[in-house]
């Protein structure tokens, strides 16, 4: 008998297992407990009931560092395969989508996982436990999955080939690494995958899939008791393995001199990466290398970004080191635009990363440092969609209580420490680069090593449990019922909803809408570049004393203008919001403009646009915009072209910015959202003192965007030498969301395109493999009735006849033949779990609060759509399609290296 089957016969003991007490816990620490079953799956649950989601992971201790020769790509060959099904659960992305499930799964290269988020619910709790356990023991792995799954795997191949940063980034670890298998791209060599042995495939899977060599992390809203009864329940009942996991043992030996790698290919901007040696994640020494990535490559107050940004020598710069299970890499890299010399750009970043000998880390640099970290870490462990995805990180280094040790050695860290670690290890002849330059006496970074990882678990003591935090309702009626409207005294808007969260945190949604129609004329670029100014200077403060401000208010702030909308975004915390709002206030009243910021202002801006000229997904993007575009040039609303982008960039001055700010930036009509842990009366005072007063010198009025006629036809684009191209679709609606007709057209267009149900999902990704991705979706109008369907697929240029006539297939079928009940069924529950999953993310909700004081509406209205999706039928469902989705009207525009006809 198969598992399988053992388990769907267990149904009968739910009752008594929910009731059951818990096994004796393995350890608990910080509120996460770990269990062991016998047949060796460890399980490690974190219940947190702060939002009404589940978070379920499954994590494999096997990765691209576990293939053999002619094995590379394995790992993630199966990570696919797996989503093909077992005898029991045959259509895994369909049930997927029926069940309002956020799945998916990834590979690296200590580990593979498997994931899902969705709304707290028992039965998909349930479903989905059930799923990977069958997953484990029982999938398909079969040859004719792989045959039709290959051209998927080829076109996210082919996706990774387009992304000169992600090439050089396989390339300098191919060059870094001699023997161990961190030199190879957990994607596999094009000859591995295309050639693998479907019996050998199967072994791996058997080797590898069991419940020994795997750990599941339940977090979120569930009961611990009645989780672990379903997981013995499940995953119980499969045997624990007779055979013997392979040991591994090879570390490369210490790097004797530099290396060099070069790549060449057509578009995108020069860039260059330095590689370094460091230890393994779970070293002591590790976490000093996460801080010295900071202390060079952050922005704005990282070495690097003043040494090169700032004095013009380069666009951008980044800094990073993985944590690795053997001994890992920090990479450092810089980015160029038009008229800069990289070679000097490289000499000027290699003497960054290795003066930092000669020229120590200061205090200032070392707690800035610390801080961010610290606070980055307290960012990520409050969100429990996302500790069980940081904890398969942990787990795959070898233990998952690294979390909390890493915290705390840096917590401990001193300034002596991170000069130490980075005086080892950042030497010449420990560099990957673009250049060899022969060394009569190399300084060698200290030998790599394995750690022992449950000797350095014996120090560590873990902090006490974080108090549980309350459950929190999200529907429509409670949030209405939780939130608290107001007006500032020049007419501001505000929404407050207080509600529990871990880690006390808060989130913040506001727009400040600016000028008219008429005024904002000839604007656009200097809006958004007066927007992206705003915290590189003001208050009396620098750009460097402005984040440190901010991660000493443990918040995160971005800014940015859609030409006729500042909108801005923030996370903080209960501690810090109303400081952080303070200022806030102050950088939009009062900022500075430094010409060195606007000067890397446009390099960046240029660099950006450079690299998008070549990227087929952007300039379908930019093509479809501009297709029946009727706004003329110098309109806020015009699609402009990369060339006018450009200009328009490059005439952006000082001046300019200064006068547009004193004319247009007030807070009279403004909106502004906090959703999480805050006092409301503090957060409101704090409001009322900062923006209370603010109006605008020049009237704002809603610039409005009706909807226009848009060419249908096709039209091809070229792209020389990129390996992966791209289709997109659009059709104009004169629509809006007030529309009688819109619950049933957005459900028809769930089913068509909106998710891993869905049939054009179905035909072109799974059945016929053709593309990595593939969709259809709606962006509703709210104030104005301009509506747009759009859709989509990514794709090997050589696949491009068989993707559009798919396509075009699908959509004809559907318009003439409509949908079944069963269709439309499955898609109602699967559509509303999603809605549900939505208003369960703090951020979502904070900037649907926002929107709704423009809309002048409450989440009464989520309700009432929810309601009529409730009550749908194929009919009015079908035919809400007939109606307004029509192929012949739709504009199709591709983008890849086409042969020529």
């Amino acid at each position: 008998m198969r598992i399988v089957k053992m388990l769907v016969a267990a149904g009968g003991v739910v009752a008594a297992l929910s009731a059951a007490a818990l096994p004796k816990p393995v350890t608990e620490v910080e509120g996460i407990t770990e269990y062991r079953l016998p047949n060796g799956l460890q399980v490690l649950l974190a219940p947190d009931d702060s939002k009404p989601t589940t978070t379920v992971n499954v994590t494999y201790h096997v990765g691209s560092r576990q293939e053999n020769y002619g094995e590379t790509g394995m790992a993630h060959l199966l990570e696919h395969l797996i989503f093909k099904g077992t005898p029991t659960h045959r259509t895994v992305w369909a049930e997927f989508s029926k069940r309002g499930l956020r799945a998916n799964g990834s590979t690296w290269v200590d580990r593979t996982n498997y994931f899902a988020s969705f709304s707290a619910n028992d039965e998909n709790l349930r479903w989905y436990l059930g799923w990977q356990a069958d997953a484990m023991v029982n999938s398909f792995i079969a040859r004719k999955d792989l045959d039709t799954e290959m051209t998927v795997v080829r076109n996210e191949m082919e996706m990774g080939e387009n992304d000169p940063g992600r090439i050089l980034f396989e390339k300098t670890l191919a060059a870094m690494f001699q023997w161990h298998n961190y030199g190879k791209s957990t994607i596999g060599a094009r000859s591995d995958v295309e050639n693998v042995d479907i019996g050998r495939l199967q072994a791996f899977y058997r080797l590898y899939y069991q419940p020994d060599n795997a750990t599941l992390i339940v977090s979120g809203k569930f009961d611990p008791a009645r989780t672990m009864g379903w997981i013995e329940q499940s995953f119980g009942r499969i045997p624990k393995p007779k055979r013997v996991l392979p040991r591994l043992y090879t570390i490369d030996p210490v790097q004797d001199g530099e290396r060099s790698v070069t790549l060449r290919r057509v578009g995108g901007v020069p860039q260059i990466m330095l590689g370094y040696h460091v230890p393994a994640g779970a070293d002591p020494d590790y976490p000093a290398m996460e801080l010295v990535s900071l202390i060079v490559g952050d922005s704005p107050s990282g070495r690097a970004h003043k040494r090169l940004v700032e004095a013009g020598l380069a666009s951008a710069v980044y800094a990073e080191s993985l944590a690795m299970a053997d001994p890992g890499v920090a990479l450092f890299g810089a980015q160029f635009s038009a008229g800069q010399d990289p070679a000097r750009g490289t000499e000027e970043l290699t003497r960054v990363v290795e003066g930092l000998g000669s020229e120590p880390i200061t205090d200032e640099e070392f707690k800035r440092a610390q801080l961010k970290w610290l606070k980055n870490w307290d960012q990520q462990y409050s969100n429990p969609e996302t500790i069980g995805l940081v904890l398969s990180e942990t787990v795959a280094q070898g233990d998952w209580r690294l979390l909390f040790l890493d915290r705390d050695r840096v917590k401990a860290m001193t300034r002596e420490t991170v000069q130490r670690v980075a005086a080892a290890q950042l030497v010449p002849s420990n560099r990957t680069l673009a250049t060899y330059v022969p060394t009569d006496k190399p300084l060698r970074s200290p030998t790599p090593e394995a750690v022992d990882v449950a000797a350095q678990m014996k120090t560590f003591k873990p902090q006490a449990s974080a108090a549980a935090v309350a459950a929190f309702d999200s529907s429509p009626a409670n949030i209405d019922a939780k939130t608290q409207r107001l007006a500032l005294a020049n007419g501001m808007k505000v929404a407050l909803l207080p509600k529990p969260t871990r880690g006390q945190t808060v989130r913040v949604s506001m727009a400040l809408r600016l000028g008219n129609e008429r005024s904002l004329t000839g604007q656009r670029e200097v809006s958004e570049f007066t927007a992206a100014m705003i915290d590189k200077g003001g208050a009396g403060l620098t750009r460097v004393q402005i984040q440190d401000q901010l991660d000493a208010l443990k918040s995160e702030l971005q800014i940015g203008s859609s030409g006729d909308e500042v909108k801005v975004t923030m996370l903080s915390h209960r501690d810090t919001v109303v400081d952080a709002i303070t200022l806030l206030a102050q950088l939009l009243r009062t900022p500075t403009f430094p010409a060195t910021a606007l000067d890397e202002l446009k390099r960046q801006t240029a660099a950006d646009i450079q690299a998008q000229r070549d990227d087929p997904q952007a300039i379908v993007s930019n093509a479809m915009a501009r297709r029946g575009d009727p706004y003329p040039r110098g309109d806020v609303r015009h699609a402009r072209s990369f060339d006018e982008r450009l200009e328009d960039s490059q005439a952006v001055t000082l001046e300019k910015m200064k006068d547009f700010h004193a004319r247009f930036y007030g807070a009279s009509q403004a909106r502004f959202a906090a959703v999480g842990d805050f006092d409301a009366e503090a957060l409101r005072r704090a409001l009322a003192t900062g923006f209370g007063d603010w109006v605008a010198s020049e009237p704002a009025a809603r610039v409005p965007r009706p909807s226009f006629a848009m060419a249908p036809g096709r039209e091809v684009v070229r792209t020389p030498d990129k390996q992966n191209a791209t289709l997109g679709v659009e059709l104009h609606l004169p629509l809006s969301d007030s529309d009688a007709i819109h619950p049933a057209l957005m459900l028809a267009n769930f089913i068509l395109g909106g998710g891993g149900d869905s049939r054009l999902f179905k035909r072109i990704r799974e059945r016929e493999g053709l593309s990595y991705d593939v969709y259809s979706y709606l962006d509703w109008g709210d104030l104005d009735a301009h509506t747009l369907w759009l859709g989509g697929a990514i794709f090997a240029p050589q696949n491009g006849d068989k993707v559009e006539a798919a396509y075009r297939e699908e959509l004809g079928r559907a318009v003439k033949e409509g949908f079944s009940e069963q269709e439309v069924a499955s898609a109602k529950v699967a559509l509303l779990n999603f809605r549900r999953l939505a208003r369960a993310q703090d951020d979502r909700l904070a900037s649907s609060l926002q929107r709704n004081l423009d809309l002048d509406r409450t989440f009464a209205f989520a309700g009432r759509v929810d309601a009529a999706l409730g009550a749908l039928q194929a009919g009015p469902v079908s035919q809400a399609l007939r109606a307004q989705i029509k192929p012949e009207l739709m504009a199709f525009v591709l983008a890849g290296d086409f042969k020529q006809p």
